[in-house]
């Protein structure tokens, strides 16, 4: 008799369940439908307009206007040249990438030196981070231009956007 009350439960509680994921289901479809039924009857009845484009103008201005301040800011660390790099690390570098694997670093270094960068890898012992530097400088004016330069010619990658200046303590 348990057996059967159990049985019987069981049944109830499945259909009881199936019953509500099939009216969920069916509530979204249709809306679903609705909604795109709706964006083809608004989709014909748009009239494409012609694009104008603006010519493009460039100032010839000479005006004393200062041009914006370069960001000077920088982050302190001691770096060393990685394993196997060879060239020369002066005070201030260009960050472009950071990275825990040597493999990884070597991949972005491999791809700016395919642009015509004069890219290194550098390592922080201390926490065991790579650095990839696209550019390094005594002066450190002169890095925060080059970094700059390197956003400017990269506008579309949101991680060399983020490049950094370091001073190599």
């Amino acid at each position: 008799m348990k057996k059967f009350l159990v049985f019987g439960l069981s049944i109830c509680f499945a259909l009881t369940f199936s019953s509500c994921k099939t009216s969920k289901e069916s509530a979204y479809k249709s809306a679903y439908d609705q909604a795109k039924q709706q964006e083809l009857v608004q989709g014909d009845s748009q009239v494409a307009e012609p694009i104008e484009i603006a010519p493009v103008t460039t100032s010839t201005s000479t005006s004393t206007e200062t041009p914006p301040p370069v960001d000077m800011s920088y982050r302190e660390e001691k770096v060393v040249l990685a394993t196997g790099e060879q060239g020369v690390l002066k005070a201030f570098s260009v960050v472009c990438g950071s990275f825990v694997s040597k493999t990884n670093a070597d991949a972005l270094k491999a791809t700016l030196v395919g642009e015509g960068y004069s890219a290194l890898v550098v390592q922080n012992p201390a926490t065991g981070m790579y650095r990839v530097v696209c550019a390094t400088y005594d002066d450190k004016q002169r890095a925060a231009e080059a970094r700059d330069q390197f956003k400017a010619s990269h506008p579309t990658d949101a991680d060399f956007q983020k490049s950094w200046l370091l001073y190599n303590k």
